[in-house]
């Protein structure tokens, strides 16, 4: 089908499926007949020059196979296809890419020199990058043919994938348009369409992406080398690093999820463009299942349980921060006080910091330079309102992390080697200027607070100290019920300092974490421009990953603070700088707690501890007393006595309402002083002194144990 057919076929039939008040354009723009041809020319070249090249280069190779099988194959000319098909048509279907010599590789591309050769598939972390990655070419395509939308970016997610696009400034996607995209979507991945790779020249680059000002921006700030890549699929031509899927008939199920605003980031005003975000699975079948196991996460959704049980609100009159209500406080102060016990154990400092500062201190950190417009800044009242000719005063920024605080807060006394390791944390407020479209219930806020730390330590201390911030994750995340995967993060290209530096870092980091015993991840390049750092991933109980702790190393803000302490020999030294976070942002962590068990909170966390049940009016004020009881001890509760209810139905609220544990009392348990225990799944526990049922609580409270209700 030609160019002009397919246009108008797709086009069209959106059009009227979503009775769009758009003028119905008949044939593609000029920019994309221009672009699309001139790919077709440099790839008509490339065949010719790759021919000409297995002719020149005929020579035989060896490839190592996975499992340590050696098979020849020739140079410029087999693909990792062609040798998948020899193992097995099974994996020749479900790879979606090679890996060759450790870099990952199209399945159509030719290989060139002896290879250690293996193959991706859905199932694996990197399969699922370049999965959705080409994924979000699709949608691209599709807004582009549908929309007429000009292209920004689209990466690949850990949960799917999303496309930002530009619309014109007065221009928004509607949700009535996504079902219609979609649909484009669907039909350009039926229409099982190659994805074909093609180096370019930087000249070339820009003849290509000549009338897309993003693309441009992108060419002139990433492709610093002579020649750059761009993949074609059907009448898309983007620039792209890659590697694809063979062709797009491999998604077997797509689905796009949501349409938002996001921030085009520029040297000039920054661009609002609009973000789409999918999923896509290599069969239907997965893609149902996933959607199932997508109900089940609605239904944990921490802002529809925030709601439901209370815990917080938000308002349009302070957007992107949260309004803790007393029982959402309640779980927040119970986080906060977990933490605050193990710094005490192990040997942390709390302080506090203000939460305004000059940015002459933000210049001095860099984050002025690199975080400037994601940062809070005002101007304050000053002599000039009434005299303008006197010296202007600082602007000041809302601190929108600790670290530089804590610099100063070394720096303002001169220190000795017998005061380190000096391990300073702090719950201090932050600011962080997030795009509105980007702002989503607790997990992305533009006021929070961090369980903030940083250690500065002399460079022979490090190992121990990297170790110890491990040990705190794992101890923290096993009383929280979450598995956490590692990951090493090295080097990355615009790296500051010395290379011997940054190697030895990374070497102490490595051993830690082989000492360490958790398995964990290579990412090579994906270091801080200050330092290589681990990452943590913490899974929720639905399987779900979230990127919470870090442990980073900072060699350059002892620099830049001209941090030092005397050594024992009597020199000046410089300390070496480790960030680090355990639940890292502590608003977003309750909402994963929340998400995770569901609104079942675990004792110790629950706002629901215990509620008291008289059988009738008569124990009602033995019931109040019961109440008091476990509230003078620390312990929050509440009282059912709606005599208007029956004692089941009381009961059954009580155990909807989630609440761990429910004290019936009647005319036995008055005389007594005791209580009937029932547990929120209607475990019957029967009759307990209320002194020991007080204690057993405590203790169980106390030692924050998941399952108080089955151990009781």
């Amino acid at each position: 089908m030609g160019l002009y057919q397919r246009w108008r076929r797709l086009r069209l039939a959106g059009l009227q499926a979503c009775a769009l008040h758009t003028a119905a354009v008949s044939t593609p723009p000029q920019w994309l007949v221009e672009r699309l041809g001139l790919f077709e020319e440099l790839w008509a070249a490339h065949v010719k020059r790759l021919k000409s090249m297995a002719q020149k280069e005929h020579r035989t190779i060896k490839i190592t196979l996975p499992g340590g099988q050696k098979v020849e194959a020739v140079a410029w000319n087999t693909t990792p296809y062609q040798l998948a098909k020899q193992i097995s048509s099974t994996l020749a279907d479900t790879a979606v890419a090679a890996q060759v010599n450790g870099e990952t590789y199209d399945l159509e591309r030719p290989l060139e020199t002896d290879s250690d050769l293996r193959f991706l598939t859905f199932d694996s972390t990197e399969g699922k990058a370049v999965f959705w990655h080409s994924s979000t070419h699709v949608l691209g395509a599709a807004a582009e043919q549908l929309l007429g939308a000009v292209l920004c970016r689209g990466p690949s997610t850990e949960c799917g994938f999303y496309h930002d696009f530009f619309l014109g400034k007065e221009r928004t996607l509607r949700g009535s348009e996504l079902p219609v995209l979609e649909r484009i979507c669907q039909e350009l991945t039926a229409a099982a369409q190659p994805f074909r790779r093609l180096e370019v020249s930087q000249d070339q680059l820009r003849q290509l992406f000549k009338d897309n000002p993003f693309k441009l921006r992108l060419i002139e700030e990433k492709v610093t080398g002579p020649t750059a890549t761009v993949y074609g699929c059907g009448m898309l031509v983007d620039l792209c690093r890659g590697p694809h899927l063979r062709h797009t008939g491999q998604i077997g199920g797509l689905k796009l999820l949501t349409n938002s605003s996001s921030v085009w980031r520029s040297p000039g005003a920054p661009e609002t463009v609009q973000r789409v975000s999918g999923i896509s699975f290599p069969t239907a079948k997965e893609l149902k299942a996933w959607e199932e196991w997508r109900e089940e996460a609605e239904l944990r959704d921490h802002r529809r349980i925030g709601k439901e049980q209370e815990l917080f609100f938000f308002h349009e009159l302070s957007p992107g921060s949260c309004f803790f209500l007393p029982r959402g406080t309640r779980v927040y102060n119970a986080l906060v006080t977990f933490i605050r016990a193990e710094y005490t154990r192990r040997g942390f400092s709390e302080v506090k910091t203000p939460t305004l500062f000059s940015t002459k201190l933000w210049k001095v950190s860099g984050h002025w330079e690199h975080y400037q417009e994601d940062m809070f800044a005002l101007q304050p009242p000053g002599p000039q309102r009434d005299h303008p000719t006197s010296h202007p005063t600082d602007t000041l920024a809302l601190k929108p992390m600790n670290c530089p605080a804590h610099c100063l807060m070394f720096a303002h006394r001169p220190r000795s080697w017998r005061e380190l390791p000096l391990r300073l944390a702090d719950f201090g407020v932050l600011h962080r200027a997030e795009a509105s479209g980007s702002l989503g219930g607790l997990t992305r806020l533009r006021c929070f607070q961090q369980d903030d730390a940083h250690i500065f330590c002399a460079p022979d201390q490090l190992e121990a100290e990297i170790r110890g911030c491990l040990d705190f994750l794992r101890s923290v995340y096993a009383v929280l019920g979450f598995s956490f995967r590692l990951a090493l993060s090295t080097r990355p290209s615009g790296f500051l300092g010395e290379p011997c530096l940054w190697d030895q870092a990374e070497q102490v980091l490595q051993r830690a974490l082989e000492e360490f015993g958790e398995p964990w991840d290579l990412n090579p390049g994906d270091g801080a421009f200050y330092g290589p750092k681990i990452d943590v991933r913490l899974h929720d109980a639905l399987g779900r990953p979230h990127q919470c702790g870090t442990i980073q190393l900072d060699f350059q803000l002892p620099l830049r603070f001209d941090l030092q302490y005397k050594g024992q020999a009597g020199a000046l030294e410089r300390p070496v700088l480790i960030h680090r976070a355990v639940l890292g942002s502590v608003e977003r962590m309750l909402g994963v707690l929340a998400e995770s068990c569901g609104g079942k909170w675990p004792l110790w966390l629950s706002p629901f501890q215990v509620v008291v049940i008289p059988v009738g009016p008569e124990q009602e004020a033995y019931a109040r007393e019961a109440q008091q009881g476990l509230r003078a001890a620390g312990l929050v509760c509440d009282l059912d006595a709606d005599s208007t209810l029956t004692l089941s139905r009381r009961v059954r609220r009580a155990q909807l309402a989630n609440y761990n544990f429910q004290f019936v009392v009647g005319q036995r348990e008055q005389s007594k002083k005791t209580v009937n225990i029932r547990t929120r799944d209607n475990r019957r526990l029967g009759e307990r002194d209320l002194t020991e049922a007080v204690r057993r609580l405590l203790e169980l409270q106390n030692s924050r144990v998941p399952d108080a209700e089955e151990i009781f």
